[in-house]
């Protein structure tokens, strides 16, 4: 596991596998954890190495309802987890289908877990809204709706420090994954204009897979995706962009091909 400080308030941690983040975030005296690292020992390196940075975790946000991200609960399992309106009722509408797929995952790859995933009393948050953090501290997350690479789906604005998490999408090292559903590369062109906007302010941009992003490299991936997405939604093969063309990439690839010829 990987560990980078953006900033005193702001520390992302990125997992072994699929390069997974979680951002640790802290306003006044209350800290909130973005997502989730994903093997034990990083999940249970979490608090000592946040106690040491004096980070209270106060709460866990996850960006939407694929397993990989909703982990953080096994670190910290009194905490309240908050999810955007569409991820609580994913959650809902199909109960234990994030611990199913956690149980796959672990059999295929050998990793024994102490405890079982809990999701049980996540909240609902608005979508879009705000979240204040650090009572009378002055901070504010904006919560952003992200649909397309899954039905649900929330991006987290953290305005004081000018940075954004943005769940799976703008990953330097995954191409952009579509639903299974119809109007998913509408959906995800929809986000990437969402998105396009707070890149443009941000002084950071943090992905759901990889590290955390220069505005720069958060523009160029940007318009590699939009290119990408649009090119698919008009029935072509575009190329994959530089850097992201391996055969994991080409299998998502004609994933999404599949998807948006059902």
């Amino acid at each position: 596991m990987r560990v980078l400080a953006l900033a005193e308030d702001l520390i992302v941690f990125i997992s072994r596998v699929w390069q997974t983040t979680c951002t640790a975030l802290r306003a006044g005296e209350e800290g909130v954890l973005i997502d989730s690292v994903v093997y034990p020992d990083e999940l249970s390196a979490l608090p000592e190495v946040l106690e040491r940075a004096s980070f209270p975790v106060c709460g866990l946000l996850a960006t939407h309802g694929d397993w990989d991200h909703l982990l953080a609960r096994l670190a910290f399992p009194r905490a309240s987890l908050g999810v955007g309106e569409a991820t609580a009722a994913r959650l809902a509408a199909a109960p234990g289908e994030a611990q199913r797929s956690l149980r796959r995952f672990d059999e295929e790859h050998y990793v024994q877990r102490e405890t079982p995933l809990s999701l049980a009393g996540a909240q609902a948050l608005p979508v879009p809204g705000r979240l204040e953090l650090g009572a009378g501290a002055g901070a504010e997350l904006e919560l952003h709706p992200t649909a397309g690479h899954t039905a649900d789906g929330t991006a987290f604005w953290i305005s004081w420090r000018s940075t954004l998490v943005c769940g799976d999408y703008l990953s330097p090292v995954e191409i952009p994954m579509l639903a299974g559903e119809p109007g998913a590369a509408d959906s995800y062109l929809a986000t990437l204009e969402r998105l396009a906007a707070l890149v443009a302010r941000a002084r950071h941009v943090i992905p759901g897979h990889g590290a955390p992003l220069s505005p720069e490299l958060a523009q160029r991936i940007l318009a590699e995706d939009r290119d990408y997405v649009g090119a698919l939604a008009a029935g072509e093969d575009p190329p994959l962009p530089v850097g992201r063309r391996s055969a994991r990439q080409r299998q998502i690839h004609a994933a999404n091909r599949s998807a948006l010829r059902a």
